[in-house]
């Protein structure tokens, strides 16, 4: 419901973290009602672990970790240290609703945009309905980027948490660093996308995909799934198939809407089972090697959520529940 209000009415780029945020209010308002058992035990179990680490240490490695909070005192959070806790995200809503919400500062954020005609290209590349793409004309959002926007938020936490530039940088350097391999094969899934895009090649297998018929409505999440999978981000598989899952709807008679967002929401269920997803979050865990443990644990629930949804945007793509899709003018 937060996400469909946020891409409704607010901001497509903040629904999740919008959503986010509301679930954990509902868990937290819920968690005054009911407690699950053995939490006592758990937060032992994690006391131990950490213990257990800190004196595996060296003296060198001990003094270097960041001296941001007493574990044992975790459980007494008064409303200073939960807003503290909350503030870049809080901060991220507010930097995008003055950003995007705002007409004027959007308008002006907007006109900053550099347009630069891709030499070779543009001009010489037309679309299905003959007209000149105007894809081939890059657009330099530097200052209206959504990105942008995450940079200016970053460095507002970075003040209010007294982070010293030095560190500030060196947390950014190390993250490009870490994410090197992922940021090369989301920018190589992209160029591929523009390169099948450009040449027809993905109008040309989703008009070959039509061919399935209605039945491809049921297995049109398996391509986003199968996007994610691989390449461990949503938006490749959407550059790579969403075009591809328009096509074949329009061939087959289906709303392009459906199967598009079909492609999304499988990439999404395909994002827990993704190699790298897996490493990222062993690693924020203190799993690391453990990864194909959690990838046992994680594909049945992944196969299970994708054959539900593969049977729900079926029956969108039916007079069953094709009445709850919604009209785009």
């Amino acid at each position: 419901v937060a996400q469909w209000v946020s891409a409704t009415w607010l901001s497509v780029e903040l629904t999740d973290i919008i959503a986010s945020l509301v679930g954990l209010g509902v868990a937290v308002l819920f968690l005054r009602f009911w407690q699950p058992q053995g939490g006592a035990d758990a937060l032992a179990t994690l006391h131990a672990d950490r213990d257990a680490e800190l004196a595996a240490m060296t003296d060198k490695e001990r003094a270097a970790l960041p001296q941001l909070h007493d574990s044992k005192g975790a459980a007494k959070l008064d409303g200073g240290r939960i807003f503290m806790a909350l503030f870049p995200y809080l901060l991220v809503i507010a930097v995008f609703a003055v950003t995007k919400l705002t007409p004027a500062i959007s308008a002006w954020l907007a006109s900053t945009d550099i347009k630069i005609p891709w030499p070779g290209l543009n001009g010489h590349i037309i679309t299905a309905a003959g007209t000149p793409s105007t894809s081939t004309i890059y657009n330099f959002q530097w200052l209206s980027s959504p990105g942008t926007s995450l940079l200016i938020s970053m460095f507002i936490v970075a003040a209010v948490y007294k982070v010293s530039a030095k560190d500030v940088f060196g947390e950014l350097g190390a993250t490009v660093v870490k994410l090197r391999f992922s940021i090369l094969t989301v920018a190589s899934v992209l160029a591929l996308a523009y390169v099948m895009n450009f040449s027809g090649q993905t109008i040309t297998i989703g008009t070959w995909i039509a061919g399935a018929g209605a039945a491809f409505a049921f297995l049109s999440p398996v391509l986003g799934w199968i996007g994610t999978a691989v390449t461990g981000s949503d938006t490749s598989a959407n550059a790579l198939f969403a075009t591809l899952q328009q096509t074949a709807a329009q061939n087959i008679g289906i709303n392009e809407h459906l199967l598009v967002a079909a492609n999304t929401s499988g990439g999404v269920v395909g994002k827990m089972i993704s190699p790298q997803n897996l490493a990222i979050a062993a690693t924020a865990v203190g799993l690391v090697g453990k990864e194909s443990d959690i990838f046992r644990r994680s594909i049945p629930w992944s196969l299970g959520l994708l054959a539900a949804l593969c049977l729900l945007v079926g029956l969108h793509s039916t007079p069953v529940l094709a009445w709850m899709m919604p009209t785009f003018g």
